[in-house]
C-alpha cells in the first residue's frame, strides 16, 4: 500500500470512529472505567452534610473552625489494544472482513480514550507478539496505531492468545484498560486470562462472520485453512462433517464465555452484520 493510499484509509477511519468517540462514547468511557483511585484536590470550610471524617485537623486547629480535605478521582488511565492479526481474521461474507471491523473498533476505543486524556498502547499477536507500541497520549499517537492496524503484515497466521496475555503481564505492571480484539478460535489461553485479570480491567470483543458459524450442504468442496495453509477436500453433504464442524465452533464460543466470565474479565460478541456501536455502548451503559 503506498503512502498517500494509506493515508487516506487513515483518514477515512478518523472521520468515521473519532465522531462516535466525540458524539457516543466518550462520556459512557469515562463513566464505565474509573480512574485509579481518588487523588487530593484542596481544603475548604466545612459544609453541612460533610462526612466528618474528611474533616482537616491540623487546618482546623489553626483557623479555629472546621475545614475539609476535598478529593477528586484521579482520571489518568492506560488502554491496551490487543489485536489479533492472525489469518482467520481476513474472513468476512458481509460488507467488511473481520479485520476491518476489528480497526474501526479499536480506532473507536482509542479516539475514548484520547478524549480522557488516556495513555493508548497497541499489541499486535499472531502466535507470537507480533508488534508492542508502548502506551503514549497524543493524537499523533493514536493516528500511528491506526496505521499500524491497517497496513501491518503478519510474519505469522497462526493464533496463540496466551502469548499475546503472558506479554501483556510482563510489561505491564501497572493496572491498564485492556481490550483484546479476536475471533478467538484459539484454546489453551485460560490460566494466563486469570493472571491478566487481576492485575488488569480485561475485556474481551470476539468478532465473527455468521458462515462460520456452520457449514452449508454443498457438496464437495476444496477448503483452505487460512491459518496454516492446509488444503483438504471436504465433503460437505455428511452430515457428521457439518455436526463435527458446528460442534468445534460451539466449542470455542462456549470457552470464550466460560473463560471470561470465570476469570471476571468482561466480554461481548458482535457479528459482522451488526452494529458495533450499540453492543459497544451497552456494554459501557452496563457497566457504568
Amino acid at each position: 500500500m503506498d503512502t498517500k493510499e494509506l493515508l487516506k484509509k487513515v483518514r477515512k477511519i478518523e472521520i468515521k470512529t473519532r465522531r462516535l468517540s466525540d458524539h457516543i462514547f466518550g462520556g459512557e468511557y469515562h463513566s464505565a472505567f474509573k480512574g485509579k483511585g481518588m487523588t487530593f484536590s484542596e481544603v475548604r470550610q466545612y459544609q453541612f452534610g460533610d462526612d466528618v471524617r474528611s474533616i482537616d485537623w491540623n487546618v482546623t486547629a489553626r483557623y479555629n473552625e472546621p475545614f475539609v480535605k476535598v478529593f477528586e478521582e484521579e482520571r489518568e488511565l492506560t488502554l491496551m489494544l490487543i489485536v489479533d492479526v492472525s489469518g482467520s481474521e481476513l474472513f468476512g461474507t458481509q460488507n467488511q472482513f473481520k479485520n476491518e471491523v476489528i480497526v474501526e473498533i479499536a480506532a473507536t476505543l482509542a479516539f475514548s480514550a484520547l478524549q480522557n486524556n488516556d495513555k493508548i498502547g497497541l499489541i499486535l499477536f499472531s502466535e507470537t507478539v507480533e508488534l508492542f507500541i508502548p502506551p503514549k497520549k497524543g493524537k499523533s499517537h493514536v493516528l500511528r496505531i491506526i496505521r499500524e492496524l491497517i497496513e501491518f503484515t503478519p510474519k505469522s497466521r497462526k493464533t496463540n492468545i496466551a502469548e499475546a496475555l503472558k506479554f501483556l503481564s510482563s510489561v505491564m505492571k501497572k493496572k491498564a484498560i485492556t481490550f483484546i480484539l479476536s475471533d478467538f478460535i484459539d484454546e489453551g489461553y485460560e490460566r494466563t486470562l486469570k493472571i491478566a485479570a487481576r492485575k488488569h480491567d480485561v475485556t474481551g470483543i470476539r468478532i465473527y462472520d455468521k458462515r462460520e458459524e456452520s457449514i452449508p450442504n454443498i457438496g464437495l468442496v476444496q477448503m483452505e485453512d487460512i491459518e496454516t495453509g492446509e488444503l483438504l477436500l471436504v465433503n460437505t453433504q455428511s452430515a457428521k462433517v457439518r455436526k463435527n464442524y458446528a460442534s468445534y465452533y460451539q466449542e470455542r464460543v462456549a470457552e470464550f464465555e466460560t473463560v471470561f466470565s470465570k476469570s471476571g474479565a468482561g466480554a461481548l460478541s458482535c457479528r459482522l452484520d451488526e452494529s458495533y456501536v450499540k453492543k459497544l455502548l451497552g456494554y459501557f451503559k452496563r457497566r457504568g
